[in-house]
């Protein structure tokens, strides 16, 4: 079994992005048998598909590399690297655009959504970085990649791409690509904005009273969870109860994840109490969940050696998996490589 996802490289990470994706992360990590392994990358090559800042995305390229370690992946166990140190992912890219068909890549809801009704002025990598995610997956044969709601049209992509290639270019018995399966991972956690329990929490969100960033310190999470947005009405003793009452629902949800409890256990424990008694309990919660992985991440961006050194090591284990993916696609493509 082999495990590859990817993240951008956006930094300034927050509750969301922990809870959402990256705890996930470091449970397949953790959880994968003997003789498995997971690969987990920056995205730093889909960054430029929309207009950047260059200084922004090296600044952030590093904070995710540091943030994940805080987090729990360890480059020691699994391969942590950023896109632009592997160039066999933009190699292979180019070799899989004579195989994937304009009109798959059209159909692709977030090239709709991010390109709008300014289609023409959008980047071609825009509309092709489809394309450069099924090579992220095919390169190295990955047999499972976890995907969310809004990635698996693009995993459908990825595997039209690899059975087509093998079926003009290989033969069934000895095929080039493995075709990858979603991997599911156990339902995460939608965290919400706590200005606004129907938007989701947002680093783009220009308030920060918004978001729990994973670098606050204690009294900035006690501070927003306090301030955070609530209704008047007392903790129901179900969860049906909490039915139009999205900050209320939100808090809960925050609380159930941290602490892996049931809401039912959770509300029929706290059913009655108001949110001046609810709010400092979370706050706690977040406190103890979020210090040791603030002060890892601190210590971390003291160390940029440290950071660049587990890339480095990270990227050439990923450019030694994929050289021979990279190989046979030359060769099945009849080009001449000396």
């Amino acid at each position: 079994m082999r495990v590859v996802s990817g993240i951008q490289p956006t930094g300034n990470l927050h509750l969301g992005n922990y809870l959402g994706a990256i705890r996930n992360w470091v449970r397949m990590q953790d959880e994968l048998s003997e003789g498995s392994e997971c690969l987990f990358f920056l995205a730093d090559m889909h960054a430029i598909s929309m207009p950047h800042d260059p200084a922004e995305l090296r600044r952030g390229t590093i904070e995710m590399a540091a943030a994940l370690i805080a987090c729990g992946i360890d480059p020691t166990r699994s391969i942590l690297f950023n896109q632009a140190q592997v160039p066999q992912h933009a190699e292979l890219q180019w070799l899989l655009t004579g195989t994937a068909r304009m009109g798959w890549l059209n159909r692709m809801t977030q090239w709709k959504d991010k390109a709008g009704k300014n289609r023409e002025g959008a980047s071609v990598a825009l509309f092709a970085y489809p394309v450069l995610q099924a090579a992220d997956v095919l390169l190295y044969q990955a047999t499972h990649v976890p995907v969310g709601e809004d990635q698996k049209q693009h995993l459908e992509l990825a595997r039209d791409i690899a059975q087509k290639f093998n079926n003009d270019f290989a033969s069934e018995e000895k095929p080039v690509f493995t075709l990858p399966d979603p991997f599911i991972p156990p339902a995460a956690a939608r965290i919400m904005s706590l200005r606004d329990g129907s938007a989701k929490m947002s680093k783009s969100d220009p308030s920060e009273m918004s978001r729990i960033n994973l670098i606050d310190d204690a009294d900035t999470i006690m501070k927003k969870v306090k301030k955070a947005k609530t209704d008047p009405d007392p903790l129901p003793d179900n969860v049906e109860a909490l039915e139009g009452r999205p900050e209320a629902l939100n808090l809960v949800t925050i609380y159930c994840a941290l602490t892996e409890s049931a809401p039912e256990a959770v509300l029929a424990e706290q059913a009655g109490k108001g949110f001046g008694a609810f709010k400092p309990l979370l706050g706690e919660v977040l406190v103890e969940t979020l210090a040791p992985i603030s002060s890892r991440f601190r210590a971390l961006l003291d160390d940029r050696e440290a950071i660049d050194a587990a890339l480095a090591r990270g990227a050439a284990l990923a450019r030694e998996r994929a050289a021979p993916t990279l190989s046979a696609t030359y060769e099945a493509l009849g080009l001449v490589r000396g």
